[in-house]
């Protein structure tokens, strides 16, 4: 399944709204251990069908505060979280972000 990119606060509402579980990644296109987690992150996604959505930090940022502004989590980069039904249920940032990390986050 894709990634999908959010570009607007409108785009982030209707992807949390949807019911399930979902993946959401906040990603630095300049920053290298960004580029590190963003691959583990598209690595977890070749095993699995969960829907998931990225938000590129830099190009986005009205999308990233209001992110961390709803969530009520201070912001990072690059960031994971694990949603359902519009509620965090995990998050983790930086070194922390392996495909392992994610799939662990699932199975709890």
């Amino acid at each position: 399944m894709p990634i999908k990119q959010l570009h607007s606060v409108e785009e982030f509402h209707q992807f949390v709204q949807q019911p399930g579980k979902q993946l959401l990644f906040k990603h630095s296109t300049t920053c290298p251990i960004s580029a590190k987690a963003y691959e583990e992150f598209q690595a977890f996604l070749k095993e699995t069908d969960i829907p998931a959505a990225v938000v590129l930090v830099i190009e986005d940022r009205p999308v990233s505060n209001q992110i961390a502004e709803e969530f009520e989590i201070k912001h990072e980069s690059p960031q994971i979280f694990l949603l359902e039904d519009g509620k965090v249920l995990w998050n983790t940032s930086h070194w922390k972000i392996t495909r392992d990390s994610i799939k662990e986050a699932l199975n709890q």
